[in-house]
């Protein structure tokens, strides 16, 4: 076996313990454990439920409503989730960098694939609530799974690109929280991109110029219903391709700081 299948074989294992780790540690000494990764969600949409839907009948005009607000909520937290612990990896294993020579890539990745087994998780909660409220599953499902492939890929950039900079200026991750708080109500997420079309027509165009409303929209549309403004039906020109450029720009210039920043990691942590 040459040096580099055996660096290689060596990260893959690395990168394996790390995940199993995070996983693990972030229940510890819970009392209902993992069922928290489901739970977290489901408490979030009851309340955002009861308040949107059960009082200010936002998504009266929307088919499944309550699963609709559940797939948004659960592709929001996992996004956030995965920059979140993408931003904080590269100084909390401040340790294992200073004492082990490795990819510390590995450590972001690690992170972010722990996110990603919370929404693995999720999405199967999604689908028992699919086919207890009688949604009619179509062919477009399959299109899933290349969107949470897109949702994944731009949320590892992001993470990349602040794990990066917090090593220098902690105050990013009060920074970023604040960003994802504002994210969050300019995100078609509690509320139907459907009722901002109807007040400010062609808004709903520039908010799906956001990648992250973009795959909500369209894993909404392939999995609970049809009836969803997509991305593909709001935009007919070149504008269709900017929130798919911005992912690719992204992961570019977040992979590129990462690289040129990680040797000096062990130093100023």
């Amino acid at each position: 076996m040459s040096l580099e299948n055996i660096a290689s074989r060596r990260n893959r294992i690395l990168l394996r313990e790390l995940v199993v780790t995070d996983f693990k540690l972030r229940y510890q000494g819970s009392v209902l454990g993992y069922l928290w990764s489901v739970l977290k969600p489901l408490f979030l949409f009851a309340i955002l439920y009861i308040v949107f839907d059960k009082f200010l009948r936002l998504g009266r005009d929307i088919e499944h409503f309550p699963t609709y607000l559940l797939l948004g909520i659960i592709l929001w937290q996992f996004f956030t989730e995965a920059t979140a612990q993408g931003l904080q990896s590269i100084v909390n294993r401040g340790d294992l960098i200073r004492k082990i020579n490795f990819p510390k890539y590995i450590i972001v990745i690690s992170g972010t694939i722990s996110a990603l087994i919370n929404l693995v998780i999720n999405m199967a909660v999604v689908v028992v609530f699919c086919v207890f409220s009688g949604v009619q599953f179509h062919p477009e499902v399959i299109f899933i799974i290349p969107i949470i492939i897109e949702l994944y890929v731009f949320a590892l950039a992001v993470a990349f690109f602040l794990s990066a900079i917090n090593v220098k200026y902690r105050d990013v991750g009060y920074l970023w929280e604040i960003f994802l708080q504002a994210a969050f109500y300019a995100t078609p997420i509690i509320y139907p991109l459907q009722m901002i079309s109807k007040q400010m027509s062609g808004v709903e165009k520039w908010l799906l110029m956001n990648p992250v409303a973009q795959i909500i929209q369209d894993v909404r549309y392939a999995l609970v219903t049809t009836d969803t403004i997509t991305l593909w039906s709001a935009v007919t020109n070149w504008k269709v391709v900017v929130p798919f450029f911005v992912v690719v720009i992204v992961a570019i210039l977040g992979s590129v700081y990462f690289k040129k920043n990680q040797k000096y990691f062990a130093e100023e942590i």
